[in-house]
């Protein structure tokens, strides 16, 4: 296996990564895992979580995936008693899982511009079951995973890691209700740090900010491939002027779960956006 870039040491460790059949927590899965933990695939797409345990192992690592649904507890609550059998406690929880809904998006970024455009999708037409199924994904899809597996921890110096966003700090046009459910991410991640901070689980968060990935390739880059009006007012307010590189957001994620290094921070969300949340556009 290869070693990670602070050389964080998580031999022994199990971890269990929510959403880790994606592109993002895929890789974080893989960190994990060189690292030396014993890592807990879980994906609701099956087949995408056993693919990232399959590379795991072939890399030398510890891996097993498992069918998981972060809105069903009954279904964590089987898949824990699972990794128990198969890896042992939780150490180390990354809930990942997350994602946007179009039925919860609009189609412009300002109300006027909507006015002479048939069929146009405004704030009025999002969909509530779709604005719903959004706060449900990101802010419940992280609470009940915290609910099952950080019951291993109490006591056993535990690790939380939240996935939140630079839209939980300036909502961004056309997503109100995921802009709203990772601002929430942030607040639960403040009030679970406090909530454990006497029994031995530290909680952390990290806020990425613009990194090209399934969820959002389609607003950024046209079928053609030629980058969206929208890509052009990310990159104008990201001072660094380019999309970050998902194995940027490795030195974050190792630094917060090394006990050595961070040990006495707890509460915070670190920001991983290229200057973005620091500019202010002059």
């Amino acid at each position: 296996m290869m070693k990670n870039v602070l050389n964080t040491d998580l031999t022994g460790k199990v971890c269990v990564v929510t959403g880790a059949g994606g592109a993002i927590c895929g890789m974080f899965a893989k960190t994990l895992a060189r690292a030396g933990g014993k890592v807990a695939v879980l994906d609701l797409n099956e087949q995408a979580a056993q693919q990232v345990a399959d590379e795991i192992n072939a890399e030398g690592g510890i891996a097993k995936a498992y069918k998981a649904n972060v809105l069903e507890k009954e279904n964590l609550e089987a898949v824990h008693q699972q990794v128990l059998v198969d890896l042992g406690p939780c150490d180390v929880l990354i809930n990942g899982a997350g994602g946007n809904n179009p039925r919860a998006t609009t189609d412009n970024e300002f109300h006027f511009e909507a006015k002479d455009i048939e069929g146009c999708k405004t704030f009025f037409d999002l969909d509530k079951s779709g604005v719903e199924f959004v706060f449900a994904l990101n802010w419940l899809g992280t609470l009940l995973p915290t609910q099952v597996f950080a019951v291993d921890m109490i006591d056993r110096d535990g690790n939380i890691l939240n996935i939140a966003s630079m839209n939980a700090y300036t909502p961004l046009t056309k997503i109100p209700a995921y802009s709203g459910a990772k601002a929430a991410i942030v607040n639960f991640t403040e009030w679970l740090a406090t909530y454990f901070a006497k029994s031995g689980i530290r909680v952390n968060a990290i806020a990425p900010g613009f990194f090209v990935g399934n969820q959002n390739r389609r607003l950024l880059f046209n079928e053609d491939g030629t980058p969206t009006a929208r890509t052009a007012k990310i990159l104008a307010g990201t001072p660094m002027g380019r999309f970050g590189e998902l194995n940027e957001l490795e030195g974050a994620v190792l630094f917060l779960l090394n006990n050595a290094a961070a040990g006495f921070i707890t509460g915070v969300c670190i920001p991983i956006d290229g200057g973005y949340a620091a500019y202010s556009g002059v």
